[in-house]
């Protein structure tokens, strides 16, 4: 049994360092948005996006670091991440303090894959890629959402030995 165990821990290896290739080669071949204004930049929440912002941005301001995160890349590439639901602005200024830039950022749910169970007035969601897991998703049922994160707060402290 411990044979099939690391022979398949082997494939699990090849298979993310073949998924981190592929996602480098992605990354590689599809440029980031270029950032107009007054454009609507449509981030999923818990994923990112990568947006060029217009020549000479130096510094990068949201309205609201609760719905979406952003990170100045090198050559004006900006990583926006969803952090939550709902919709905020960003601002691009340059060296001289005068903005070059100035757009929404809207922060969406996973649709495509979530699967929604109400019971009664509570909802709970589930992650169906494909097959269904519990996903922490903002909206769900307090205590389905807090016997989750607990459970994921057990788990981690478990595999860095805490």
């Amino acid at each position: 049994m411990m044979g099939r165990w690391n022979m398949s821990l082997a494939y699990g290896r090849a298979g993310l360092a073949a998924v981190a290739v592929a996602l480098a080669c992605l990354a590689a071949s599809s440029p980031a948005q270029a950032l107009t204004a007054g454009e609507t930049v449509t981030v999923t929440a818990d994923q990112a996006r990568l947006v060029r912002l217009p020549a000479g941005a130096q510094t990068v301001v949201v309205g609201n670091p609760a719905i979406a995160d952003v990170n100045l890349q090198r050559n004006g590439v900006l990583v926006v991440t969803g952090k939550s639901y709902g919709t905020t602005n960003l601002i691009a200024i340059d060296a001289g303090g005068n903005v070059v830039a100035e757009s929404l950022i809207q922060v969406e749910a996973p649709a495509a894959t979530v699967v929604t169970v109400m019971r009664g007035t509570g909802r709970e969601s589930l992650s169906c890629t494909p097959n269904c897991q519990p996903m922490l998703t903002l909206g769900d049922d307090m205590s389905y959402f807090s016997e989750r994160t607990e459970q994921a707060k057990q788990r981690n402290k478990l595999a860095t030995g805490e």
